[in-house]
């Protein structure tokens, strides 16, 4: 029997834990728990004297997420999106209009990964489903088991993560299985997406577990793994140590971060240690030039120096409103909450510089930058489009 309960409060599903086998409940926090503690509840919003100047330039409805996560895939300057209804569409991303939309003909568990000729999307039971760039049907592949985490595409190939950390390749042109990767999955793990990340003809992977796992593209051959977040304590919900997001790749850098366990960064080529620091993350991480920005599970936004992981700064104004993996562009890094507010923050110093509204609905997808603009998808269907200055 599987059955789920909510540890981090995420809404529609997205944080929920999934037991292999056991009982179910629902819970705070503390799972164990009678009554909520008032110790965990959201911030409330204060004014704030804004430091930066942000406007919506454009707004869309391209389809709600229910339970799901869906992230935008950027490719030059084409937005792609899904919906758990099964709708896919391909947007101009400086203006916000749609240059199609279709239904893909089955409702939806995860996308969309794109590299611009192929677009991939996941759906129900594990199907697996490749589009061209004009919205064509390529072709169907059938993963092992649901497929949570977003497909990555690139260097002509696609990649998947099943619930079961089976990963599995396919040919972009041809949807023919060219390797797969089998770990042992845990007895609990996060109901999260782990994502995967193409570069420097390797893929790397985050796992349950907290293993970080670089592969080589042609033929799946481990190059490395390592551990960004060890299962520790007596029980299982204590060993929980699951990557979150997707890793980023930056010149020879490759970050990530790890619930209960660690925000770090290894050599991308060797996976030599560069630095770790402890933190517990159920969202991804953000990398520029010169910091690591990671949302911790309590709701602070943390700052690390890229070059040694010292804490530069770290903001709790918005303590449990549960944020979204941080975006950096030019002097700002953003973050949504679970409200569909996006909150912008100072790079130098982390003060708070501006704040815009959205639908009201929560924003876990991971944003992108297209261009100058921030962009954001909420779990209502909302795809904006927001330029700060």
């Amino acid at each position: 029997m599987r059955v789920t309960f909510n540890i981090t409060l995420r809404i529609l599903g997205a944080g929920l834990l999934v037991l292999t086998t056991g009982c179910s409940f629902m819970s705070s926090l503390n799972p164990f728990a009678s009554k909520p503690s008032t110790r965990n509840q959201p911030a409330a919003l204060v004014e704030i004297k804004p430091t930066a100047s942000v406007r919506t330039v454009w707004s869309e409805r391209v389809g709600k997420a229910d339970k799901y996560v869906f992230t935008p895939a950027l490719v030059g300057n084409s937005l792609f999106t899904a919906a758990a209804d099964g709708t896919l569409t391909r947007l101009d991303a400086t203006t916000g209009r749609s240059a199609w939309s279709i239904n893909a003909g089955t409702q939806l568990t995860a996308g969309v990964g794109s590299d611009g000729q192929t677009v991939v999307v996941a759906g129900e039971k594990g199907v697996v489903l490749a589009f061209d760039g004009q919205g064509k049907l390529r072709w169907k592949a059938q993963a092992s088991s649901e497929v949570l985490s977003t497909p990555a595409v690139g260097q002509d190939v696609v990649i998947v993560r099943s619930l079961d950390n089976r990963v599995i390749a396919f040919d972009a042109e041809t949807g023919a299985r060219k390797w797969f990767v089998q770990r042992t999955a845990p007895s609990l793990t996060l109901r999260t997406s782990p994502g995967i990340t193409i570069a420097n003809s390797h893929a790397y992977i985050g796992l349950a577990g907290g293993r970080l796992l670089a592969l080589t593209l042609n033929n799946g051959a481990p190059r490395w793994e390592v551990a960004v977040g060890d299962p520790r304590g007596t029980t299982e919900l204590e060993r929980i140590a699951d990557i979150s997001g997707s890793p980023v790749v930056s010149g020879r850098d490759v970050c990530a971060v790890a619930y209960q366990g660690r925000v770090a960064c290894f050599d991308a080529i060797s996976a030599t240690p560069r630095w770790a620091k402890t933190l517990s993350s159920d969202v991804g991480v953000a990398v520029d030039e010169r910091f690591v920005y990671a949302a911790d599970e309590r709701g602070a936004l943390n700052a690390f120096t890229r070059d040694g992981g010292t804490n530069a700064w770290r903001n709790t104004q918005l303590a449990n409103r549960r944020l979204s993996t941080p975006i950096s562009s030019g002097s700002l890094v953003a973050v949504g909450d679970y409200q569909g507010f996006i909150h912008f923050f100072s790079k130098e110093n982390g003060s708070l510089a501006a704040r815009i509204s959205t639908d009201g609905s929560p924003i876990l997808a991971a944003p992108v930058i297209a261009g100058a603009n921030f962009i954001f998808q909420t779990q209502s269907g909302t795809l904006v489009a927001i330029a700060a200055e």
